[in-house]
């Protein structure tokens, strides 16, 4: 804020200064009565009418009689405002306030400020800060520390006998209180036990004035019209306080900005630990530039360090989420512990929104695990009964339904500690929970490695049957990311020692499948690197005890566009099957449909159309009509059609596919979105134009308010999108759409990957329709050397980028070189493709 004039010069002598948020001219105009400068002025007013009235010998309202300018008298207030109070103007306006009656009329409650929030965020410093400035409109101010009921006791019997008032207990020293008319103010500090009633501590009557500050957000129920959950400082009072207690000078703060916007970010802007950072700076720890690496290496130690002078009064962050914790271990109540054993599972996921869906997921896997009977599988994937034994004891497997009590009960109790935030999503209709990024660390660092080796393994098992059960990790794939990846920050040498084999395995091959339905492809792949390593096995030589393994590295290579190694093992883990399992086992169909798209992926379409003609045969004999698999199936073959050229037969069996889907499935679930995404292309080669551009805005539409931006789901329905616009006409559209697309991959992709090579491709083509030739043919050249050097010579991808190349030459006026390139084209199909295939013709 500016000075415009000298502070002596805009105030009254004797007069309490209250600051407003405003320039010169617009200082005294406010927009409603709600605003907190409005209130405080109006207040401060109707106070000097009050005294005037008072001086004429008038009487307005009886609390008030003796109620003059500077008359207070009893000040027990434990310490002075700390010189390094940094913001909170607002809140500090809104408490001041809340504290004065509206003088005109008479009272008739007794008023009173709430300040709720997590510890460490300076909710006693407020209340020091407003002590301090309405001092003189109290007779007296007192301060009771009510975090222990004999502390409480003890603070209120020593107020009785301040006012020569004999007290033996709580209640009657509140009675001593309840009965002194003159304006009188008690600030309630730490009312942190969420199975206390502070009611017990507020006097009777309407008169005097209460501020209650607590952890327990149901605490505002004691003053519901006027309460405050307190969060982190503003990013410019964060970053002043820091420098401040860094001892930087003032005149050099704008140089450290980006440094102080970095250590800001970093601690949540949580005022103790922002404190405790600068007092480590100060120290000559470390320079502020140098904070946020060495809190990486050595966060236990900087949230534990406590400054040498004005320390508070827990001294450092992590014990005043450690006293939190406390209330919890001593309340010894079956929701206590849920909510010690949540807190557990949180610390090992991410400190961002996680939905409580997750747990009724895990819970429903759980059953269906049960509903087996007992009979075991084999497989290394399989979850037992030994999961469900680790599940936590608020996801009860028994009984017919679910149940949350017991969860939200362990909810409720650690929002009420401030631990965690609640959200709900009106949207979707999700509840969920958040940590703050400081809180999460200390409630994973409290652990000991034992306790947290077997919070992995619980997470896990909630985890693994959520996966199971569900594709929430899919719908909620936004969400969800950010703790799939925190899940599996470990190593995996060490993970094993956690646990059972049988138990820690399947549960990272469920979170590998989390990974591949994310297109998370680099991190899977480290996963699967480092278990084979682990598990002394040959990740490219399927064994019949890790098909399961094997089946999961096949996928990622095919992510990955490594089709022909894919097809090699996927090869090898299809006659193993057959040669252990019945022709219609699900196991035995699941490995063919994929050896199928990994033949369709590297150019042996008309194996894969035998392929997944064989498996849909089978799974329509054997399974219902709207059976995912049997679906999913179906929608395979109509894509392995359309790319053999039987276009109209593709666009049948997905209008088959998709108006199944658009009756069993939500719109936004996955399976239904790939299945329109694919009819949309049927339509476009069946020269259905308009019919794509619609269905694929669709599409995309979706995908944009559920993935993330550079999502390999997302960026394939924006470039079909674009496909269809330059089809429809669209060019314009289509290029920008493409550029975008093309941006993100080459930035996620390796350069021969075939999606990379795909879109860019699909933007030379727009490129050319743009007349932007030379850029086409640069592009097209990139991605035929590229692929000359990755496919086989008569690989469909590899011979269509070599006939746009050949389009493109011959629109550069290279005509030779367009013919020559076209006649290689001409010549391969000729010996590959049917005489009627389209791209033949074409």
């Amino acid at each position: 804020m500016f000075q415009v004039v000298p502070k002596d010069s805009a105030i009254l002598p004797g007069y309490i200064p209250i600051g407003i948020h405003g320039n010169h001219m617009d200082m005294t105009k406010f927009d409603n009565e709600d605003e907190p400068g409005f209130i405080a002025i109006a207040g401060e007013l109707r106070r000097w009418i009050k005294e005037l009235t008072l001086l004429n010998g008038q009487q307005c309202g009886t609390q008030y009689t003796n109620a003059t300018k500077h008359s207070n008298q009893h000040w027990v207030v434990p310490r002075p405002v700390s010189k390094l109070f940094t913001g909170r103007t607002e809140l500090v306006l809104q408490v001041q306030a809340a504290l004065r009656c509206d003088y005109t009329f008479s009272t008739t409650r007794q008023r009173r400020f709430v300040i709720t929030g997590m510890g460490g965020l300076g909710k006693s410093e407020v209340c020091l800060k407003v002590a301090d400035l309405v001092r003189e409109e109290f007779w007296a101010v007192f301060w009771v520390n009510v975090d222990k009921p004999a502390t409480a006791e003890n603070d209120f019997i020593a107020i009785a006998k301040l006012l020569g008032r004999s007290a033996e207990s709580i209640s009657e020293a509140l009675q001593v209180l309840a009965s002194i008319k003159k304006n009188w103010l008690l600030i309630l500090d730490n009312a942190d036990d969420p199975k206390f009633d502070y009611q017990n501590y507020f006097p009777s009557g309407t008169h005097g004035a209460v501020i209650m500050t607590s952890r327990v957000s149901e605490c505002k129920r004691y003053s519901p019209d006027a309460f405050k959950a307190l969060g982190g400082l503003e990013e410019q009072e964060s970053k002043e306080l820091l420098l401040k207690v860094a001892g930087l000078p003032q005149e050099e703060w704008s140089s450290f900005e980006s440094q102080a916007i970095e250590v800001v970010c970093l601690l949540g802007s949580h005022t103790l630990a922002l404190i405790q950072a600068g007092a480590y700076i100060a120290r000559g720890h470390c320079r502020l530039s140098e904070y946020p690496g060495v809190f990486k290496r050595q966060r236990n130690r900087l949230l534990t360090y406590r400054p040498q002078q004005a320390q508070s009064r827990y001294c450092d962050v992590y014990a005043t989420f450690e006293a939190s914790a406390d209330i919890l271990k001593q309340s010894q109540t079956e929701a206590a512990q849920d909510a010690l054993h949540l807190l557990d599972i949180l610390s090992i996921l991410a400190s961002s929104a996680l939905p409580l869906q997750v747990f009724k997921e895990a819970w429903n896997g759980s059953r269906n695990v049960i509903s087996i009977n007992g009979d075991e599988t084999s497989s290394m994937d399989a979850l037992s009964r030994e999961h469900i034994l680790r599940l936590p004891a608020f996801v009860i497997a028994d009984g017919d339904e679910w149940d949350p009590f017991r969860l939200l009960e362990a909810c409720a109790l650690l929002e009420s500690l401030s631990l965690v935030t609640r959200y709900d999503s009106q949207a979707d209709g999700l509840y969920g929970l958040s940590m703050h990024p400081l809180t999460h660390a200390w409630a994973k660092n409290r652990q000991t490695s034992i306790q947290q080796s077997t919070a992995w393994l619980v997470t896990g098992c909630v985890i693994a049957f959520s996966k199971s059960s569900s594709p929430i990790w899919q719908t909620q794939e936004k969400l969800l990311v950010p703790h799939i990846q925190s899940y599996l920050d470990i190593i995996v040498q060490q993970v094993l020692l956690f646990g059972p084999t049988p138990v820690v395995i399947p549960i990272l091959i469920k979170c590998g499948w989390i990974l591949q339905d994310m297109r998370l492809d680099l991190r899977l792949k480290q996963l699967l690197d480092d278990m084979f390593e682990e598990l002394g096995k040959d990740s490219l030589a399927a064994q019949e005890d890790t098909l399961a393994l094997h089946d999961l590295q096949a996928g990622s290579l095919l992510d990955l566009g490594k089709s022909k190694q894919a097809v090699t093992l996927l090869e090898q883990v299809v006659k193993i099957r057959e040669t252990a399992l019945a022709e219609d086992h699900p196991d035995r169909l699941v490995s063919q449909h994929t050896l199928a798209i990994a033949y369709k992926a590297n150019g042996q379409v008309k194996d894969a159309v035998i392929l997944l003609e064989h498996v849909v045969k089978i799974r329509e004999t054997t399974l219902a009509e709207d059976h995912p698999y049997r679906l999913a199936s179906q929608h395979e073959l109509a894509i392995a059609y359309e790319a053999n050229g039987q276009v109209k037969e593709a666009v049948a069996l997905l209008e088959h596919v998709v108006k199944i889907q658009d009756i069993t499935l939500a719109k936004d679930h996955p399976y239904r979105l790939a299945s329109q995404h694919t009819l949309a292309f049927a339509y476009e080669a069946n020269g259905q134009v308009k019919k794509a551009v619609a269905l694929l805005e669709h599409v995309a539409k979706i995908k944009e308010n559920t993935l993330a931006e550079d999502h390999p789901s997302r960026l394939a329905s924006q470039h079909a999108l674009a496909i269809a616009y330059e089809a429809n006409g669209q060019i314009k559209e289509a290029v920008s759409l493409l550029e975008h697309v093309v941006k993100f991959k080459e930035t996620t992709l390796a350069e021969d990957h075939p999606s990379r090579l795909a879109s860019q491709h699909a933007l030379a083509v727009a490129y050319e329709a743009n007349k932007q030739v030379k850029e086409a043919v640069s592009l097209l050249e990139h991605v035929v050397k590229i692929q000359d050097i990755t496919l086989a010579v008569d690989h469909p991808d590899r011979l269509a980028s070599q006939h746009a190349l050949a389009t493109a030459y011959e629109a550069d006026g290279q005509v030779k070189e367009a013919v020559a390139l076209l006649e290689h084209v001409v010549n391969i199909r000729e010996t590959t493709l049917a005489e009627d295939h389209p791209d033949r013709i074409v």
